[in-house]
């Protein structure tokens, strides 16, 4: 592999481990302390697809399946999603997609996760840095929904 690719790929990893860490450590919202930040992630991923299924986001989260329907349990009792099914045939295949409240608290917390990132990059990254890496990301996430992953 290509040096520059390999260290591309650890800085990004680096970048998705430790930013992740530093931005859950560093917004400071009420909703941060009703959920907890796997919950918050999984009601952001709902929210992308619209509606999904629990193997999904298990695959997405990278957890086992267990960890997924406790959060399902408890996003269930708080009423931020619901389980639907889409074909009356096949009572096996559910989907959980949001509520309204669900899209409301989904909406808070990324926007108080936007704020967070923007005031900590604003002053230390040029707007040609941003197209830059605007560029780059709309590339690699082409070339990732080419080969299938979704």
């Amino acid at each position: 592999m290509d040096d520059r690719i390999k260290e591309a790929v650890d800085l990004f990893q680096e970048v998705m481990f430790y930013g992740t860490e530093k931005v859950i450590k560093g917004v400071d919202n009420p909703l941060w302390k009703e959920y907890s930040p796997e919950q918050l992630q999984m009601l952001k991923l709902i929210g992308k697809e619209g509606k999904t299924t629990s193997s999904r986001l298990a695959v997405l989260q990278s957890v086992h399946k267990s960890a997924i329907s406790s959060r399902i349990k408890k996003l269930l009792q708080k009423e931020v999603i619901r389980i639907v099914q889409e074909d009356q045939k096949d009572r096996r295949e559910k989907f959980i997609e949001l509520t309204d409240k669900g899209k409301e608290i989904f909406m808070k917390s990324d926007k108080a996760v936007n704020e967070y990132i923007e005031n900590l990059l604003a002053r230390n990254i040029e707007d040609e840095e941003i197209e830059q890496f605007l560029s780059f990301f709309r590339k690699l996430r082409h070339i990732i929904k080419m080969d299938g992953v979704e």
